[in-house]
């Protein structure tokens, strides 16, 4: 019977060293698929920060990562005409895993498209300088972007078509984020994968209606805020 218990042991721990070191060498990211590391795409969706191998085309294959967030940067109502570049001021789908934080309220936004005009000048945590810096409009600010951004994770960014992601990554870096776990995924409007969620609808009587119910979003209460003077 001691012989017995004694190889038992034995046995038991031959299984857990086998299980940690097939953990640790064959799966070194446990089971997650290898990032590349962030590289800008070429042409006019590099000019917006849009990475060239975790894009609209690709991140099907990194959802659903324990050791990532997933953040659309829009707004459900976009007062910019985003019609006038192909797009739609309204957030009409996302991909499924990804929670709304829309840059227009985390920090102003400069440089857009001039036929899309002027987006949403309200209420901001941030303020971007002309010279680059950037200062919290309230005492909280940045404790509700790490809070939304953490620093230990790998941290995907989409929006329509890829500048508010690539403002929001500019943003961050400049906070101190680590760069190399900042993906500008692009834009929605060009997404076709498998993940697809449609908000933009036609209803029984041929009016366009959007079920924004359905999409998931950090709501920042300004209100409860304390603000810089």
């Amino acid at each position: 019977m001691k012989k017995y218990v004694w190889w038992s042991t034995i046995v038991a721990i031959i299984l857990i060293v086998g299980a940690f070191l097939l953990g640790r060498f064959v799966f070194p990211n446990g089971g997650l698929a290898t990032l590349p590391k962030p590289e800008i795409a070429e042409g006019q969706r590099g000019e917006l920060g849009i990475d060239k191998n975790v894009n609209e085309e690709t991140i099907d294959s990194y959802l659903g990562r324990s050791d990532a967030v997933y953040r659309d940067m829009r707004m459900l109502v976009d007062p910019g005409n985003y019609e006038a570049v192909g797009g739609d001021s309204m957030l009409s789908g996302f991909v499924n895993g990804f929670t709304v934080v829309p840059f227009p309220y985390v920090a102003n936004v400069s440089g857009l498209p001039e036929e899309v005009g002027n987006t949403y000048t309200g209420t901001t945590l941030f303020r971007q300088h002309s010279d680059g810096s950037i200062t919290p409009n309230y005492e909280e600010s940045m404790d509700i972007l790490e809070a939304l951004f953490p620093k230990d994770k790998v941290i995907f960014l989409m929006c329509g078509g890829g500048g508010y992601a690539g403002m929001m990554k500019n943003l961050l870096v400049t906070l101190g984020w680590d760069e190399t776990k900042i993906y500008d995924v692009g834009g929605y409007w060009f997404y076709n994968g498998n993940n697809n969620v449609e908000v933009k609808r036609t209803n029984g009587n041929d009016e366009i209606v959007y079920d924004f119910y359905k999409v998931p979003m950090y709501n920042i209460d300004f209100s409860s805020l304390t603000e810089i003077r």
